[in-house]
């Protein structure tokens, strides 16, 4: 028999405010007193339980239909499938890069140096000179981390391996839901989705980091931005993003696949599949999971964590640029339903912002 992995969602409404609820196809079955997957896991670690089996102690004879919600036919809402629900300050959301093959690559073809003109003789510009014969080529910054990786990023058990790359995309405010447009702001030149799985994770009381499952994601950027230079990386990634629609919370991270689609005017404008998981990835979880919260700030106590794995495909890196109203669709298989997103472009100019003295 195939093991059902446990699949959670957050819902608000007008009247109800917020709930928790399990995903039993086609319906979602409401949680007992419980307004966030935030509080529920506190509770699981507090009376030393496994979440399942709380959820479990918690299931009501409410139900809604999935698919109204789902489809934004209901007075019930989704929201991001896991937040810090008092303070958004309170979650790090964050991701590793150069994780998948395709991605270095990518980043290798969009970083390549440009060929150095010739003043004197335009038309004879061309590429440097080649490398000697039987010697490599030099490999690029994002190449020679992949290439760490791939060589010393799973080791053994309880061993330290080599460091990924890592970035921060923001607090808790950035976090969107299934079915809200990602908004590209007016200094930004672009706005593209990355495909991914994200880990969620609550730091409890004595600074202790639980995991408490996996979620489909959209880690969206600006590529366009990055592209002009990759020490432009860090702002290229202060951009909202999605998670959801469920929280997967006991499913495997060993190997995932799923499709990623670009949907225009009720048509797929581009497709391609995606593939994650700890036998797609140049590093094991373990030691992504260490050199995120090896850092004493990631360990604060009662601090939420949204931190994203890396995208193996994504249509900027086939010359797709995305449109107003564009949809973007991340389906995974055996993490629930599909994430979509609408892209909705700057209303209005970049203004200045200035900031007075206080004296």
């Amino acid at each position: 028999m195939t093991h059902e992995p446990l699949r959670l969602v957050q819902l608000t409404h007008p009247r109800h405010h917020r709930k928790v609820a399990l995903v039993k196809e086609p319906l979602l079955v409401l949680l007992q007193d419980t307004s966030s997957v935030y509080h529920l896991a506190l509770e699981a670690i507090r009376r030393g339980k496994k979440i399942q089996d709380l959820v479990n102690t918690l299931l009501t004879q409410e139900q809604l239909d999935y698919h109204a919600v789902y489809e934004g036919n209901s007075e019930w809402r989704l929201l991001p499938s896991f937040d810090h629900p008092q303070n958004p300050f309170a979650c790090t959301v964050s991701g590793t890069g150069l994780t998948h093959k395709n991605s270095a690559l990518h980043r290798q073809m969009m970083h390549q140096p440009a060929a150095p003109a010739n003043p004197t003789n335009p038309a004879n510009s061309a590429a440097p000179a080649p490398a000697p014969a039987g010697s490599a080529p030099p490999l690029t910054d994002s190449m020679q981390m992949y290439q760490w990786g791939v060589e010393g990023g799973s080791p053994a058990q309880g061993s330290i391996g080599a460091q990924p790359e890592w970035f921060y995309k923001g607090n808790g405010y950035l976090l969107k839901a299934h079915g809200d447009p990602l908004i590209i702001p007016p200094y930004g030149n672009d706005g593209g989705e990355e495909p991914e799985i994200a880990g969620v994770y609550l730091v409890d009381e004595t600074g202790r980091p639980w995991r408490i499952g996996f979620t489909t994601a959209n880690e969206f950027s600006d590529h366009v931005m990055e592209k002009k230079n990759y020490l432009y990386l860090a702002p290229s990634k202060l951009r909202p993003c999605s998670i959801g629609p469920e929280l997967v919370i006991d499913g495997s991270f060993a190997d995932l696949t799923g499709t990623v689609r670009i949907w225009r005017k009720d048509a797929i404008l581009w497709s391609a599949r995606i593939h994650t998981g700890e036998s797609n990835m140049a590093h094991n979880l373990a030691n992504l999971e260490y050199h995120h919260f090896k850092y004493d700030i990631h360990r604060i106590p009662f601090q939420a964590h949204v931190h994203f794995f890396g995208a193996d495909a994504f249509s900027f890196g086939s010359q797709i640029r995305l449109e107003q109203d564009d949809v973007m669709e991340i389906d995974w298989l055996g993490m629930g339903r599909p994430l979509r997103n609408s892209l909705q472009t700057p209303a209005g100019k970049e203004e200045w912002i200035g900031v007075r003295p206080l004296q």
